[in-house]
């Protein structure tokens, strides 16, 4: 992580942190404000040792597969036996 994502990261807990601390004033102390109150300390947690982390290197450094899905019409015959959603199972002449 290079130090200007970190310090973006690290703006947007204290920001988050002002927020929760916000609802807590407003909803008062109840199970949901304590698990925000929980998730904001795991996340600074989890921060503090992405800072000291090692990035994961993709074996290789492959680029993954580009892969173009064509625009034109799908064959009508592969959908011949299937069901329509939203018409309950309709199984009539479908022209």
């Amino acid at each position: 992580m290079t130090t200007t994502e970190f310090a973006t990261l690290r703006r947007s807990i204290e920001q988050l942190r002002q927020s929760v601390s916000g609802v807590r004033s407003a909803f008062g102390d109840g199970p949901e404000v304590r698990r925000l109150m929980n998730d904001l300390e795991r996340l600074e947690i989890d921060a503090t040792e992405l800072a000291s982390a090692e990035p994961v290197r993709q074996p290789n450094n492959r680029v993954p597969e580009h892969v173009v899905v064509p625009d034109t019409p799908l064959d009508e015959a592969m959908f011949s036996d299937a069901d329509d959603e939203g018409l309950g199972g309709y199984h009539g002449d479908r022209s």
